[in-house]
């Protein structure tokens, strides 16, 4: 049986999982990835950290995803919260779709998506895909119902991954109203990329660190966005060890 994949962009937002389930360091090799290997139940899970950013993402997923073809893979994290989202620090969000936010073409009239240039990032079952990643519908709505039955709201929505975070309330505004977005982040596209390449399930989860405001590091709390976010992804893991 192929394990769950779990994957974060550091080793604090995989912290708590990994006490929580017993999971063991897995012996690597120099320049691989730093993973741990645990179970619940009978269901075995993978739990990698990847590094920040896109490119150490589809790196360690390309690796993995190689190798494995997990039931599901989940994408765990914080992020940041664009205003009007309906959504507060300490909050979680899930991925309907992943944005690539930044790729595309800067023109006189403004930025342009990658379909302006006709290549697509990945063509699959008929379809091009661009700079939108759709997320595996199934998996995002149980965990917005668990969410519910647990008595912590979970906001579902599309999200927009960056290379550089937004620091001003001005470009907040802008990213989500150009995608109609809820929250930002630096890897969930690439994730969301990878899953469909390989065919796999991907989840998003994140906790809100900071609302997409003119940067002000005091206002945020990413200790509690990340606790909150592993913590729900227990509850999740344990609900789908027992299907």
């Amino acid at each position: 049986m192929d394990p769950i994949i779990v994957v974060a962009a550091t080793p604090m937002e995989l912290s708590l999982l990994i006490r929580s389930i017993g999971a063991r360091p897995v012996r690597r090799k120099k320049g691989l990835l730093e993973t741990y290997r645990g179970r619940l139940g009978r269901m075995p899970v993978l739990l990698a950290v990847t590094g920040i950013g896109k490119a150490n993402t589809a790196a360690a997923l390309g690796i993995l995803l190689e190798r494995y073809t997990p039931p599901i893979l989940i994408d765990v994290g914080c992020g940041g919260a664009y205003g009007g989202s309906g959504l507060a620090v300490g909050d979680l969000a899930v991925a309907s779709a992943e944005v690539y936010g930044e790729e595309g073409v800067l023109t006189p009239a403004g930025w342009e998506s990658l379909a302006t240039i006709g290549i697509p990032q990945l063509e699959r079952g008929g379809s091009r895909f661009f700079n939108e990643f759709p997320l595996a519908l199934l998996p995002a709505e149980r965990a917005v119902q668990l969410g519910a039955a647990l008595g912590v709201p979970v906001r579902r929505g599309r999200f927009v991954t960056v290379s550089a975070c937004s620091g001003t309330t001005a470009r907040g505004d802008e990213l989500a109203r150009r995608f109609d977005a809820i929250c930002e982040n630096m890897e969930g596209a690439a994730a969301a990329h990878l899953a469909l390449r390989y065919g796999v399930d991907c989840l998003e989860v994140r906790g809100i660190s900071n609302m997409v405001e003119d940067r002000d590091l005091s206002r945020w709390n990413i200790p509690r966005a990340v606790e909150n976010a592993q913590r729900f992804v227990l509850k999740y893991l344990e609900t789908y060890a027992e299907q």
